[in-house]
């Protein structure tokens, strides 16, 4: 078999239908969005590719120009859906408003070719595609930009990838396609037509097989790896609060009670209980007492500082960790809660709700939180039993007591 322009794009063609129906099935669903962006970049692909395949079969002018904007739209369209994927798993890229345009943009300058000034039309649309894959490139390289807090708890975050070799091996493929379709676009432009045109046509076709090979593997590896951190969140994170789960909020307390013995600060922890909740549960069922479950965690989320660290470790009960913080941390933080559910809870369950807290402080015999726990624990059960709705101090504890 000949490998003639007309063979290697028949074949890229066959490959291109082939990864558009087997990728779906390799993901499963339901996926995350930049998973349907990466989808997205095949099926416009194997669209664009066979709008160019059939324009072959057309001689008229117009079937060469609807032909070559439809192709123009897809294969521009999948960069741009490509690159939406990199910007979901590696973190926010610069340049999305000219990705967005650039399809519109090259299909629209794609129409000339058949009125006079194929030239420039060719010309024009491989320079605007050589820009969108050196964009492609650079978001590859592009450093990864680290979301706030708040957003991570509304988004998920950017995915880091242990094994960035997958992005190198996409941003340089990326870089030597721009190449040659640049030239490309220059003998155009120029209206050179060397006898080696042909060849260069050929090379470009047979660069797309190898591209959409690292594609594939690309993108089936940033899902691995964002699959991976979805369910190591999961195993981490309560399901109906968001917040840390027992086990999380154990691991992560030791590294911050290791900060503060390290730089000699003051370290509390707060635990709370909701009052009644068992009343809730009767009188409101449990969707009306996970509902309070889930406004009373986003509320001692918005009631936290930078660094403090909260968690769920029981049905009804949470911890907070409030770094950098003496005797007036839990005072302050408790007052701010109880503001925060007076302002909503009528408003947004139909019932009041209410907590009991204790704290307890960092003490240099402390051998892990849960020590810090115990004591908290047991300021918790003397605000229970002192008539609930109030905040109480570790046992033994005084003013003049010092930090670990």
């Amino acid at each position: 078999m000949a490998l003639d322009t007309s063979t290697l794009l028949s074949l890229l063609l066959l490959e291109l239908l082939s990864l558009m129906v087997m990728l779906p099935l390799l993901m499963g669903t339901p996926v995350s969005r930049a998973a349907r962006f990466a989808q997205g970049y095949i099926a416009l692909q194997s669209l664009g590719w066979m709008a160019l395949w059939l324009r072959q079969a057309y001689t008229a002018p117009i079937g060469n120009s609807v032909g070559g904007f439809i192709g123009m739209l897809c294969v521009s369209g999948s960069l741009s859906a490509l690159w939406l994927a990199l910007r979901d798993w590696l973190g926010r890229r610069p340049g999305r408003w000219a990705m967005m345009a650039a399809p519109v943009v090259l299909a629209m300058a794609s129409l000339l070719d058949g009125t006079g000034a194929d030239n420039f039309a060719v010309g024009w649309s491989g320079l605007g595609l050589a820009v969108q894959m050196l964009a492609l490139a650079l978001a590859c390289s592009w450093p990864r930009e680290a979301q706030a807090p708040a957003l991570e708890a509304r988004h998920s975050p950017p995915v880091e990838h242990k094994d960035r070799a997958w992005r190198a091996l996409l941003g340089v493929g990326f870089c030597v396609m721009a190449g040659v379709v640049l030239v490309r676009a220059a003998l155009h432009c120029l209206g050179h037509e060397p006898s080696w045109q042909a060849g260069l046509t050929q090379a470009i076709i047979l660069g797309s097989h190898v591209m959409l090979l690292v594609s594939v593997l690309a993108i089936l590896v940033a899902w691995r790896g964002e699959t991976e951190h979805h369910l190591q969140r999961q195993a981490q994170t309560d399901a109906l609060t968001g917040l840390a789960n027992r086990r999380a909020f154990g691991a992560r307390s030791e590294e911050q009670i290791a900060l503060a013995r390290r730089h000699g600060e003051p370290l509390c922890l707060v635990m709370l209980d909701l009052d009644f909740f068992k009343k809730v549960n009767d009188e409101h069922g449990h969707e009306g007492g996970d509902r309070a479950l889930a406004l009373f965690a986003r509320c001692v989320q918005q009631v936290l500082r930078v660094g403090d660290l909260a968690g769920r470790v029981g049905g009804e009960e949470f911890c907070v960790l409030l770094a950098r913080s003496d005797h007036t941390g839990p005072r302050a933080m408790d007052a701010r809660l109880r503001a925060q559910l007076q302002a909503c809870t009528m408003s947004e369950l139909g019932f009041a709700l209410d907590f009991s807290a204790g704290w307890a402080l960092l003490r240099p015999g402390d051998r892990s939180v849960e020590d810090m726990m115990r004591r908290a624990d047991a300021a918790l059960y003397e605000a229970k039993r002192s008539g609930r709705g109030r905040l109480c101090d570790e046992p033994g504890w005084t003013p003049a007591e010092q930090p670990a």
